[in-house]
């Protein structure tokens, strides 16, 4: 249990990580029943752990280095089975204005990468490409609008 113990706080340490992934990790290195919740405990006591700070991370890294919309990290984070409290407290890491713009940068990327295409399909490929990366569908289509008018 000991030598989980210090595998699980070097796993904890490498990264922020969820609880679900902790408990797989636990299930990896041999421990069984209330072995895997005591050392979730000590690790949520010693601060190696914590839900929060996760949501937080996940929420703002994948935001700013993968660029994905808020719906697609919100279905990432219920996924990884964090609480609504956390999942709440990650996506307010997502600035307004850095989101705004972020969008209608991949827009208009996105738009100018189908030159050859006639209008309508050029702004129905762009809208799938933006809803498959978790954008709302509004948004993509004031930003559509935006980078259309600015075309004319």
């Amino acid at each position: 249990m000991l030598s989980a113990i210090l595998k699980l706080r070097q796993f904890c340490a490498y990264q922020e990580r969820s609880h679900q992934e902790t408990r797989y990790k636990c299930l990896e290195l041999g421990l069984r029943g209330n072995e895997v919740d005591e050392a979730i405990a000590e690790l949520i006591a010693e601060n190696f752990l914590n839900e929060e700070r996760f949501a937080k991370a996940y929420a703002g890294g994948k935001f700013r280095i993968k660029q994905w919309g808020r719906k697609k990290i919100l279905m990432e984070l219920k996924q990884k089975q964090v609480s609504a409290y956390c999942i709440k407290k990650g996506m307010e890491e997502i600035d307004a204005d850095d989101y705004a713009a972020v969008l209608l940068k991949l827009t208009e990327k996105k738009y100018e990468s189908l030159k050859g295409e006639i209008p309508m399909k050029r702004k129905y490929k762009t809208m799938q490409y933006l809803l498959q990366r978790g954008f709302e569908s509004e948004l993509i289509s004031d930003a559509l609008e935006q980078i259309a008018n600015k075309a004319v």
